[in-house]
C-alpha cells in the first residue's frame, strides 16, 4: 500500500474533473478523497495498491475530455485510514 497527494493544475476546476476522479479511484479501488483548492488547482489524497496508483495517475495527467491538465506535483504521503473515495467541497 502507498498513499499520495497530487496537486493538479490547468483547467481542473468546472470541467468535471473531481467526477472523473472518484470514476477512476472507484474502478481501481483507490481509496481517499479529492477536492478544488482556491487556488485552481485539485488536490487528491489517494492510498491504492502501488499498480493501481500508477493506472490512477496515468488517467489523472489526461483527465476529462474537457480538462487540460499542464501538470502534477505527486508526492508520497502517509497512509490514513479511508473507508472509499469521496468528492469533496
Amino acid at each position: 500500500m502507498r498513499a499520495v497527494e497530487i496537486y493538479v493544475s490547468g483547467v481542473v476546476q468546472g470541467v468535471g474533473f473531481r467526477y472523473f476522479t472518484a470514476r477512476i479511484a472507484k474502478e481501481l479501488g483507490i481509496k481517499g478523497f479529492v477536492k478544488n483548492l482556491s487556488d485552481g488547482r485539485v488536490y487528491i489524497y489517494a492510498v491504492g495498491e502501488e499498480r493501481a496508483l500508477e493506472k490512477f495517475i496515468s488517467n489523472i495527467r489526461h483527465g476529462p475530455p474537457l480538462a487540460v491538465v499542464r501538470d502534477l506535483e505527486i508526492r508520497n504521503a502517509e497512509i490514513k485510514e479511508v473507508e472509499r473515495f469521496e468528492v469533496k467541497r
